[in-house]
């Protein structure tokens, strides 16, 4: 039995609470945001890959697992593999009309998703965030954020890893009169500005919260706002670059501005 992942932890609060919508949606958004790793027929070529394909009732599914351990438990050994997001294998599936089958016999999170559910995903995935310019007034203390919210941030900046310093929670006042919150990354990697945004986006379409709006700005460390972030703001550290993997199938899917496309 391998050790629990996240994506187990998750699916057993949805399970135990099968009427709790949050619970739900945290799940989804978990998924969403988990690197997994989807058994291939053959080998990668290029940016094309070829799902191994199951069928149950009628209804084809590929399978995904969130460990290389757990795919190679299922399958009886080395099989060919992409590893990708959560979020680009619905998208990728979605158009297909394909479901998905997770962690099947290696996991308690063992579960399928129909095309439905994956569509479903994809489309709440698609509603990503929105680039504005206006300028800030002032910078203050968070306040009147739930915990749960918090603490879901928190893992998301925590599964980022490499792609900033660190971050800042602030509450935000704008010249225009508006108020709100804003997350301040500090010294993001050049490019992977669209991939943070989109995970505060994810994390926010799936928190069950109405109305919840974050804003996301990227700073320097030498920037005067980042001096000021960081007098009134929750940091966030976020962890070093992880090391990369070379494996066969492994590259399809890594970068998310070429996402994978069925062959």
């Amino acid at each position: 039995m391998t050790e629990a992942t996240r994506l187990d932890a998750a699916h057993a609060r949805m399970e135990a609470a099968p009427e709790d919508e949050g619970a739900r949606l945290d799940f989804y958004g978990q998924l969403a945001a988990s690197e997994l790793f989807l058994l291939l027929e053959r080998e990668a070529e290029g940016e094309r890959v070829t799902p191994r394909t199951f069928d149950v009732e009628g209804q084809a599914f590929v399978l995904v697992f969130d460990g290389e351990d757990r795919l190679a438990q299922f399958a009886g050994g080395e099989a060919p593999y992409a590893a990708l997001s959560g979020r680009a294998v619905a998208e990728m599936l979605a158009p297909a009309g394909l479901g998905l089958g997770l962690n099947l016999d290696v996991a308690p999170s063992a579960m399928l998703l129909p095309s439905e559910a994956v569509a479903w995903l994809a489309g709440t995935l698609g509603q990503g965030p929105r680039e504005v310019e206006t300028k800030v007034r002032a910078f203050t203390a968070p306040g009147g954020l739930p915990e749960r919210l918090l603490t879901a941030l928190d893992a998301r900046l925590a599964s980022a890893a490499g792609l900033a310093a660190s971050a800042y929670l602030v509450g935000v006042e704008y010249e225009s009169g508006a108020e709100g919150h804003m997350l301040g990354v500090i010294d993001a990697v050049p490019g992977a500005e669209g991939a943070l945004a989109r995970a505060v986006s994810d994390l926010l379409q799936f928190s069950g919260l109405e109305a919840a709006a974050l804003d996301v700005a990227f700073f320097r460390a030498e920037d005067a706002a980042a001096a000021r972030l960081a007098r009134v703001g929750l940091r966030f550290d976020l962890p070093g670059p992880e090391v990369v993997r070379a494996a066969p199938g492994a590259a399809p899917g890594m970068d998310p501005a070429k996402p994978p496309r069925l062959k």
